[in-house]
Formats: structure tokens, sequence, C-alpha cells
């Protein structure tokens, strides 16, 4: 079986493409044709070490797939020959990853493609769509009119933020390039600002005089001075990006007004955490509403040179799929 493997940790160049043995589905495990692979930073971070995980060599690579059923085991009830499925987490945890011809996904970990959807594009967008869910309603808890604050819009999970933050009523107030406001202000955004104007901080306290209720930045840059300035009382701050930042937390004026800072690993959720996740994602799929704002595909020998591009940052608001 062709894949995208390592056999050692380190760079992007470590990535060969070539034979590695078939995998073998255990009794709660369903076997899927792969048809297409996406991307992911996520991928780069357990790739090179960043993220510590357990892996066994050679290590296919990738975390989400889109394929068919080819077989599914006694313990995996709800799947068989030919359904169109999903998974956005394998590569991590123990699990080979997607970037081959064939994968193993545990039944739990599986969802069903809803009919009619093209596999890249939903390949595209169930990681950092899930990453939004989690981290908008599990993380930050998020109610119907309520202020969320997105830095990072313009990205594929600010995207996806904006999205569902629109989607469950509240108000969303986007920072990103002055070049994307527009995308920006069409998936829901109720105001967007340049995140470069360094009078940022001040527009953000006229922008949301009562306070942001829930603060994300996808941005990684994770300023909590201007983020706890523009808290509400008992306003949330979720961390779900920028794994080398070390902040200064002004801790006074965060217990002052009952806020909270929460961290957040999507590799950290549970299968019943991402199985939530994924109804809302198939949801949103089949609205049309959940879409990449760039898709390229590409053939799976070349995921070496995708995580080059992605490291060096060339993918901004751009998905890259890989096709075996």
């Amino acid at each position: 079986m062709r894949a995208a493997f390592i056999e050692e940790l380190g760079p992007a160049d470590n990535i060969r493409y070539g034979e590695v043995p078939a995998p073998d589905p255990g009794p709660t495990d369903v076997l899927v044709e792969v048809e297409a692979v996406s991307a992911n930073p996520v991928d780069t971070f357990v790739r090179s070490g960043i993220f510590r995980t357990p892996v066994e060599f050679p290590f296919v690579i990738g975390r989400d797939l889109v394929g068919t059923v080819v077989t599914a085991g006694p313990g995996a009830p709800g799947f068989t020959p030919g359904d169109r499925v999903w998974c956005n987490s394998l590569g991590h945890g123990g699990r080979q990853g997607a970037a081959a011809e064939r994968a193993v996904v545990p039944a739990d970990r599986l969802y069903h493609l809803p009919p009619g959807i093209d596999p890249a594009t939903a390949v595209a967008v169930v990681h950092p769509a899930a990453t939004a869910y989690l981290g908008l309603f599990t993380h930050g808890r998020v109610r119907p009119g309520e202020t969320v604050l997105v830095a990072g819009a313009a990205g594929n999970v600010g995207g996806a933020l904006v999205v569902m933050a629109a989607e469950a009523g509240a108000r969303v107030v986007a920072t990103a390039a002055a070049r994307d406001a527009g995308y920006v202000a069409s998936l829901g955004a109720h105001t967007v600002l340049d995140y470069r104007d360094p009078g940022l901080p001040e527009l953000l306290r006229k922008e949301c005089p009562d306070g942001v209720d829930v603060h994300l930045d996808t941005s990684g840059t994770n300023d909590l001075t201007t983020a706890v300035d523009s808290l509400a009382h008992r306003g949330r701050i979720v961390l779900l990006a920028g794994a080398r930042t070390q902040p200064v937390l002004p801790a006074g004026p965060l217990y002052m007004k009952d806020g909270s800072v929460v961290g957040f690993v999507i590799s950290h959720a549970t299968t019943a955490e991402l199985a939530e996740a994924a109804r809302t994602v198939n949801h949103l799929l089949t609205s049309g509403r959940l879409r990449p704002r760039s898709l390229e595909r590409v053939p799976l020998a070349e995921a070496a040179r995708v995580h080059q591009r992605l490291e060096a940052g060339e993918l901004h608001g751009r998905r890259v799929v890989l096709v075996p």
C-alpha cells in the first residue's frame, strides 16, 4: 500500500512516499479506502515532535480523511461496505495517519458523510470546523445574544468560528487584514476590524461597550493584555493556537472580572466531544454554510512539499487536499 510516511520525527524532508504494510483492522475498526486527505498545521507538529504523542514507525502522517468503507468489524455497528465516511482524528495517540491508500479508523472516530458532498470540500473543513465547534461551545460556552470576538477570522478555524457563532445567535466581532474584511463579513460577522490598526484596543472598547463574552484568537498571538481589557464580566478567553507563545497574564484585572482563560487542544478531545462536533459539521456541510475559502488538490506524493509550504506560512486561507 502506498502512503506518505516518516521513519523518524523531524523536518518535512523526512516524509517519504512509497510502500508500507497494509493496515490490519481490529474488531472495533473500519477499513476505509481513502479518497482525500487534508494537510493541517497540527500534522506538522506531530511530524516534527513539537506535539508529543505516541507514534509507531513507519508512521503514516495526516489526521483527516474522506473515503469509502471497505470492511467493518463486528464491533463497528452502523458502517457497511460502500458507506461514504470521514474522520478527523487519526495520526496521533498511537493511531496511524490518513495519508495512504487505505486507513484503519476506530468506529467511534468515524462519521457518515452527508449525501452529495464533495470529498475534497468536506475533508478541507472537518478539522478546523470541529476545532471551532469545541472552542466555541465546549470550552467557550457561548450563548445566544453574547458577543464573540474572533481574532484571525479570515483563516480556516477563524472562518468556521464566525459561521458557527453567527448561527448560534451571537454577535460576532472579528479582526482580520483589511483585504479580508468583505469575506469575513460574508460569513456572518457583525463588525470586522483591521488587526493592524494601532488603535485596535480602543476600537474594541467602542464596538463592545459591555465587553466581550467569548474571546478566541486563532492567529496564535495570544495578546492577553488586550483580551482581558476587552473582556466582559465572567467573560471567557479560549486559547487554541500559538504553542510557543508565553504571554503576560494580567491576573488582577482578570479575576476582578470573574473572567477565565482556558487552553484547548483538539487532540485531547474525547470521542464523545468529537462526535458532538461532527453532528454540527455535517449540518453545516449539508446547508452549504461550511466551505473552504480556497481549495487546492495535489497528489499524495507531494506531501513533503505541502508540509514545507505549511511551515513557511504560504497557505494562509488556503486548504490543500492530498489525493491518493
